[in-house]
């Protein structure tokens, strides 16, 4: 097969060793998931489907959310489209770097295992990606998070509550991890998590609002606080920010 693979030397092999460090973090993460779905009543097929058939943690979170409460399918498919749409915008900057056995099923196939750490290492590649690497680079993360979401919900269906609930609130630290260094360098990242933040909160207190449900909680908080951020923040061509009048 001629394609990039032969002249970068990036094939399936170099994908798995790129994706094992990606896979070992998502297994602590996703058990964290397993145990927090089996604690929202989902059994432990269910939870591991989850994770199989989606590979994108906050959008999982914000499901399980939905479910436990009932949520609608409308109120579900609008906070994922929310929630996942960079990796639409992830896809479309990565098939630039991809080669000529790319064709538009396996473009599909290779979208599905699109995340943010997959998606940083392919594009610091230098030259073009193969598919082979792509795939190799998919599997060990997907395994991983699929695998630890198997174990987190066969766990938390035998540890003591006490043990499970301070177990699964390990997936929301790692989205803190995630923010808070952007947040200490940017007023803009810090603006939109503090605005959603109190948003949040203003829909569990005020009384007028919380009969919201969870769902449409989290659409509004999530494009109120990034549309502000946009406008008061925005991003000139060259990357810089501008600063707010």
């Amino acid at each position: 097969m001629k394609n990039t693979e032969s002249k970068t030397g990036l094939g399936f092999v170099q994908g798995i060793k790129d994706g094992i460090p990606i896979g070992l973090g998502y297994l602590s993460v996703s058990f964290s998931f397993g145990i927090a779905a089996v604690s929202q009543g989902l059994s432990v097929l269910y939870a591991t489907l989850i994770s199989m058939t989606n590979l994108t943690s906050a959008g999982q979170v914000a499901g399980l959310g939905i479910i436990a409460a009932g949520g609608t399918l409308l109120e579900m498919a609008l906070a994922q489209l929310i929630i996942n749409m960079r990796y639409a915008l992830m896809s479309i900057s990565l098939s630039q770097k991809l080669d000529s056995s790319f064709t538009t099923g396996h473009r599909l196939a290779v979208s599905f295992g699109i995340t943010d750490e997959i998606f940083a290492v392919a594009s610091g590649k230098k030259g073009d990606i193969s598919r082979s690497y792509m795939y190799g680079l998919i599997a060990v993360p997907f395994v991983c998070w699929s695998l630890g979401t198997l174990l987190g919900a066969a766990a938390g269906e035998i540890l003591p509550a006490r043990l499970k609930a301070a177990l699964g609130i390990a997936i929301y630290g790692m989205f803190i991890a995630i923010f808070i260094p952007p947040a200490r360098r940017s007023a803009g990242v810090l603006t939109v998590v503090l605005l959603s933040a109190a948003m949040s909160c203003c829909f569990k207190y005020i009384p007028a609002l919380s009969g919201v449900s969870v769902g449409f909680v989290i659409i509004i908080c999530a494009l109120a606080a990034s549309v502000l951020g946009a406008l008061v923040f925005p991003v000139k061509d060259g990357g810089e920010k501008e600063e707010a009048e």
